[in-house]
């Protein structure tokens, strides 16, 4: 907001010099009705003195280069401030960049971390190979342990020599289901690490599509800076040659100061139309600025009065009526006034006077 008010700052450096040249003038107006008598006494015989007023050209001279010092100056200001926005685009450029660089970095390590995630899962396949190997082993034993009961059955002779055997086959078989167990405890626990590492991936790959989602982000809104900036640099063209347009209507009036008293008023009545105007394409671009745009309202219009209270060089709204327009288009209009902190304002009294009461009509572009 302070932007704007630094640009209005400099385009109303334009009404100062309109300003003091058009009091001169009325200043003269003001001489020559002073010296004209407009009772309606009758006519008398003899003749009336003619009074004429003097007109200082060094003056006019004086008051023409101070003019065109002044607006010099305001060029200046505006080179300035073009540069400004130059040196913030390239800094979201930069910024774009580094984000796109933490982005690359991010994924990198996402693809390490998927490459353990494999390992470890080419671990544990083969942790289950070998557990499978160890039941095999562990029922082959189990088979032998059985021959081994039948041999015992025909050879009761044997029945000590053979239930010593089945002794010794019967503790291998317990030692080997716990070594049977702690190899499923690991298995669990190998999966259980797996699953974790999994887990760990998929926070890395939602952490990378949210540092996408930002770059994205920032990308938008990099590119609306540009695209406002584009649209700045058309409007002080706009400006430029309305500024043009009012300095020659000034120098017609300079040179025509012999005119009569009405074309001066003429002039006048001309110069507060078109700051009229000018103004109200400032208030109009401050609030299309807030304006959240949709594609229906692409072909319509809004028509809105605005009430203004003056508070110095700036104005606040006092109310706002919607005159006509699209529905849904004139209340987001409504809304984008409501954030426009103050209206800028010219030094000329007789234009802020019109511009307390003005007619506005949003247009998206």
């Amino acid at each position: 907001m302070k932007e704007n008010n630094k640009k209005n700052n400099s385009r109303g450096s334009y009404g100062g010099p309109v300003a003091i040249s058009l009091g001169l003038h009325a200043i003269l107006v003001v001489g020559l009705l002073w010296g004209t008598d407009f009772t309606m006494s009758k006519p008398e015989v003899s003749g009336q003195m003619v009074q004429a007023v003097v007109i200082d050209p060094q003056l006019v001279r004086k008051q023409a280069r101070e003019i065109r010092k002044q607006r010099e100056s305001a060029a200046n200001k505006e080179q300035d401030r073009l540069e400004k926005l130059r040196r913030e685009s390239e800094r979201l450029e930069k910024n774009r960049k580094a984000e796109e660089e933490s982005i690359r970095k991010l994924k990198e390590q996402q693809a390490r971390e998927a490459k353990a995630t494999r390992a470890a899962e080419k671990k544990r396949k083969a942790q289950e190979e070998r557990v499978k190997k160890e039941q095999q082993k562990a029922k082959k034993a189990e088979e032998a342990r059985k021959l081994k009961e039948i041999e015992l059955k025909k050879a009761e002779q044997k029945r000590v020599a053979k239930q010593a055997a089945i002794a010794q086959a019967e503790k291998e078989r317990v030692a080997k289901e716990a070594a049977i167990a702690r190899a499923e405890k690991q298995r669990i626990e190998k999966e259980k690490a797996a699953e974790a590492a999994k887990e760990k991936a998929r926070r890395a790959k939602e952490a990378a599509k949210k540092a996408e989602a930002d770059r994205i982000a920032k990308e938008k809104a990099a590119k609306k800076a540009a695209d406002l900036a584009k649209k700045e640099q058309a409007r002080l063209k706009q400006l430029e040659k309305e500024r043009k347009q009012q300095e020659e209507a000034m120098n017609n009036i300079f040179s025509g100061l012999e005119d009569e008293a009405s074309q001066n008023n003429s002039a006048k009545q001309q110069f507060i139309t078109s700051e009229t105007d000018r103004y109200g394409a400032i208030y109009t671009q401050l609030i299309q600025q807030n304006l959240l745009l949709e594609d229906s309202y692409k072909g319509k219009s809004c028509k809105v009065n605005l009430r203004l209270i003056p508070t110095g060089a700036d104005a606040m709204l006092s109310n706002l009526s919607i005159i006509g327009g699209d529905t849904r288009l004139c209340a987001a209009t409504k809304r984008a006034v409501a954030q426009v902190r103050s209206f800028p304002l010219p030094k000329d009294l007789s234009v802020v006077e019109k511009l307390k009461n003005i007619n506005l009509t949003v247009v998206p572009e």
